[in-house]
């Protein structure tokens, strides 16, 4: 069973709003699914809406051999370099 982290398509037509999920690769775009691992969001207002992940999980399925597509590692290496930022945030709030 090779596994695949890609993205599943959900919105309306021209507002597209994607899951990041662990999926078997021969499994359809928007079919079955193992687990969702977060959310992106193209056309939100802010910014900080835009993507949502959760890296833990990322690094687990990764270990397990789930293969990222490019899309889905291009939007995974995003959400590392802001998750600093947002851990600096949340520090100087507290």
């Amino acid at each position: 069973m090779a596994l695949k982290i890609r993205l599943q398509r959900h919105g309306a037509s021209h507002r597209p709003f994607y899951r990041m999920v662990v999926t078997e690769a021969a499994a359809r775009r928007d079919g079955r699914f193992v687990e969702v691992l977060g959310t992106y969001e193209p056309q939100a207002k802010r910014s900080e809406d835009e993507l949502k992940l959760k890296l833990d999980r990322v690094d687990y399925w990764h270990s397990v051999g789930a293969k990222p597509t490019d899309t889905a590692a291009s939007l995974i290496r995003k959400a590392r370099r802001a998750a600093p930022v947002q851990e600096e945030a949340a520090a100087a709030e507290a």
